[in-house]
């Protein structure tokens, strides 16, 4: 057993970070600033977006795509039940309708086929969350979104970098939100990434800033005038250049990130694939993982104990792990207020009475990881039905 407990997911961070903000903090721009406008550009180049707005949070991004949008009381939106709760809570936001749809077996996105079978004439968008890393398969999504006029909001709080059909996840005209909170696989400590069409993302800027018509940069900068007008009753969503500053440092270390991350789960792919008391998350062919999260299921029929007694025999072995995600039907808000049970979605449902997620990021060392294995492997054994 390991002496000391292993985290789940602490932030991959050094001295480049560190010296990064000191930087930022002595050149005088502490909020909004070059800094910002850089990490958008070389966002931007790195994973081919047609623009990008530097936002606090991915759940900002979203809740910026949907009013950008227009979309408001009375209107439907479309998303995974299989999320955390920001991807649902930003459609209340708007006054909107979120309308669940359960998910695939495999990857645990939403499921394109009951999609379709929940549009209506209020619906008005589509949020398809890109669970774990492993894209959405996004081609009959589109397809049924131009028939029927709707829009599409990528939440891809986990996508960065994830590929679809060879493309990048953000890299199209969907309006696309990511995150680079603390567990991520790119931090800014707190921090979001708000892609897609320029037209709608230059709305989403003005929005972010109180719906000011020039940003602090632009006023305090020289040459900058003091003059701006309220074009809009926007939101204080803006990052700041002491993030930024961190960003541009991350997004340069994140190839080598992620190498270890796969890395990583090639590792864990071989020790359980063949165990059948787990399945283990699959990366289907047309995709590039991002590999934000490893995420096992256990086989109930197979096994003596049940999810939450699985990880308390982790947390005994020093092992830090958790749980992704409680569905949103069965949150009180949302059960209470649209009257769902938890049987309303049984894909969803059913996995997360299994889910298990297991650390994963770059820190870990062969020994970590090696750890892991080991106590997945003995309480499978000593448990076994």
């Amino acid at each position: 057993m390991r002496p000391f407990f292993l985290p789940f997911s602490p932030p991959a961070v050094g001295d480049e970070e560190c010296e990064a903000i000191v930087d930022a903090i002595r050149s005088g721009w502490i909020s909004r600033g070059p800094k910002c406008k850089a990490f958008e550009v070389e966002f931007s180049a790195s994973f081919s977006s047609t623009s990008a707005l530097a936002l606090n949070s991915c759940t900002a991004g979203l809740h910026l795509a949907l009013v950008a949008l227009g979309i408001g009381p009375g209107d439907e939106v479309i998303t995974t039940p299989l999320t955390f709760c920001a991807s649902v809570n930003v459609i209340e936001h708007v006054g909107a309708r979120p309308i669940l749809v359960d998910v695939e077996p495999d990857t645990l996105n939403i499921c394109p086929e009951k999609i379709a079978a929940a549009v209506s004439s209020r619906t008005k968008a589509i949020i398809p969350v890109h669970y774990a890393g492993h894209p959405v398969d996004l081609d009959p999504i589109e397809a049924l979104a131009a028939k029927h006029g709707l829009a599409i909001v990528e939440d891809a709080a986990h996508a960065v970098p994830a590929k679809y059909r060879g493309r990048w996840i953000g890299s199209g005209s969907n309006l696309t939100a990511f995150s680079f909170y603390a567990t991520k696989n790119l931090t800014t400590s707190e921090g979001g990434m708000l892609t897609g069409d320029p037209l709608i993302v230059e709305r989403a800027r003005i929005l972010s800033q109180h719906g000011m018509s020039r940003d602090a940069w632009k006023r305090y900068d020289k040459g900058g005038s003091w003059r701006y007008d309220v074009v809009a009753p926007g939101f204080k969503y803006n990052m700041t250049d002491l993030q930024a500053a961190m960003g541009l440092v991350q997004l340069r270390k994140l190839p080598a990130f992620q190498s270890r991350r796969r890395a990583i789960v090639a590792r864990y792919q071989d020790a359980f694939s063949m165990v059948d008391a787990l399945q283990v998350p699959v990366e289907r062919s047309e995709v590039e993982h991002a590999w934000h999260l490893y995420v096992l299921r256990l086989r109930p029929e197979r096994l003596l104990i049940d999810r939450d007694r699985f990880i308390d025999e982790m947390t005994v072995r020093n092992i830090g792990t958790s749980v992704h995600f409680i569905p949103v039907h069965v949150h009180p808000y949302y059960r209470d207020k649209y009257g769902y049970t938890e049987r309303d979605f049984p894909v969803a449902f059913d996995s997360f009475s299994r889910l298990v997620t297991l650390p994963l990021h770059p820190g870990l060392s062969d020994s970590d990881v090696a750890d892991v294995i080991a106590a997945v492997l003995d309480i499978i054994k000593v448990n076994r039905r």
